[in-house]
């Protein structure tokens, strides 16, 4: 067996062997499970798994108390390459070694425990175990994944969304294999109902030298306000992400509360142009770090979504001001707003109605909410606000034809 680093391979086996001591002196019989995993449409599959990585991390304060574990992190601490193991709980866990201890030590133990079938040691089972971690440890690219559940939408195939996320269905039982504490983290009845049966899951490639995971939590938000912008459903992630390097589990964080809040509405199914549709929101939602005004816009209509009236209707005018108000205020956005997602005189001449009604302080329809939902994607979809705005001046003094919106030409292009 080639090891690259002899100090560290006998650190870890130390600790493995002084575990299995202790833990084998115990007498106690493994636990096992009979786990049934379901499928829509299928007869559920059950499988007879024993509880190595439970009955371990019961007794994870015990080993972590050994002088074997204390050598074992003072060793992982000196190596460069161990930096992402050891920050990969920051905000949940307070230690560097707390951390080192579940991410390395328990799943390293708790695999060369699962291949000797209980704490009987086997020599082969430790080093297949360690080459296995010191080939993810010392690899010339670490491959990231965060994977998190998500409600109020579907779709029968996986879908690229862009930035290194997908929507897919979930496999049978994959989040229990890797996080066996999965099962008390994910939504009701997800596996079980027609929306709740996928994942979000951002896949990246990491520097060998990587110090930290990437901020999943804020790219998988993102991708929420994109799929709520595009279909109008009900989406939420969550309530937590779970992390893997190398296809070994390395986290558990939690989802932004606002992407993780199920707002009310009708499930749906997301099709090939609202998939399109959202990647492309997605690529331009960052011109919102740039721009405050559309950031404000976007924070006010996605916490709407969550509120009752009166609070509702007045974030939906706050949102209206900020994306096409500026210093013109309410009128002058309703106004453009109405230029923007009419195609016909007769038809902005009734938006302009609904709209004025809502700037003059009256009660948010849910067509008003859905405007304002498309207002945003058309002002995302046409990149520059300020541009986009003397556009639709100019329009409404009749020097200049309407800006396309992004629908139409759409429809005109298919």
């Amino acid at each position: 067996m080639a090891v690259r680093s002899q100090t560290l391979q006998r650190a870890l086996r130390c600790f493995c062997l002084g575990a299995f001591n202790l833990l084998g002196r115990e007498q106690v019989d493994l636990p096992y499970a009979f786990e049934e995993h379901a499928a829509p449409g299928r007869p559920s599959l059950y499988e007879y798994r024993p509880l190595v990585r439970n009955f371990v991390e019961a007794r994870a304060e015990r080993l972590a108390a050994s002088d074997d574990a204390r050598i074992a992190i003072d060793e992982l601490r000196r190596e460069p390459a161990a930096a992402i193991f050891a920050r990969a709980h920051a905000g949940v866990k307070p230690t560097e070694e707390e951390a080192l201890l579940r991410t390395v030590l328990l799943p390293l133990l708790v695999k060369t425990a699962e291949a000797c079938g209980g704490f009987d040691w086997d020599d082969g089972a430790f080093d297949h175990a360690y080459v296995d971690f010191e080939r993810s440890l010392f690899g010339e690219r670490r491959s990231y994944a965060a994977v998190a559940p998500v409600v109020g939408i579907s779709s029968p195939v996986q879908l690229e969304l862009g930035r290194g996320i997908r929507l897919r269905p979930a496999a049978t039982g994959e989040l229990a294999t890797l996080w066996p504490e999965a099962r008390g983290l994910l939504p009701a009845d997800f596996g079980r109902e027609p929306d709740r049966l996928c994942v979000l899951e951002l896949e990246q490639a990491l520097p060998p030298r990587a110090v930290g995971p990437p901020d999943a939590p804020g790219e998988l938000a993102d991708v929420v306000t994109a799929l709520r912008l595009a279909t109008a459903a009900p989406v939420s992630a969550g309530p937590v992400l779970f992390e893997r390097l190398d296809w070994r589990p390395l986290g558990v964080r939690p989802v932004l509360p606002i992407a993780a809040a199920q707002p009310g509405g009708e499930p749906t199914r997301l099709d090939a142009f609202r998939a399109r549709l959202t990647s492309e929101l997605l690529s331009r939602l960052v011109a919102a770090d740039s721009d405050p005004d559309l950031g404000e816009a976007l924070d006010r209509w996605e916490l709407s979504l969550f509120q009752g009236e009166p609070f509702r209707s007045e974030q939906l005018r706050e949102s209206l001001s900020a994306l096409l108000g500026g210093t013109d205020g309410l009128w002058a956005s309703a106004l453009r707003a109405s230029l923007l997602l009419g195609e016909s005189p007769r038809e902005r001449a009734g938006l302009m109605a609904g709209l004025s009604r809502l700037a003059g302080g009256g009660r948010a329809t849910g067509e008003d909410a859905d405007l304002l939902r498309r207002a945003l994607v058309e002002v995302l979809m046409h990149g520059d606000r300020a541009r986009l705005v003397e556009a639709l001046d100019e329009s409404a003094l009749g020097l200049r034809p309407r800006p396309a919106g992004y629908f139409a030409a759409r429809a005109v292009a298919s």
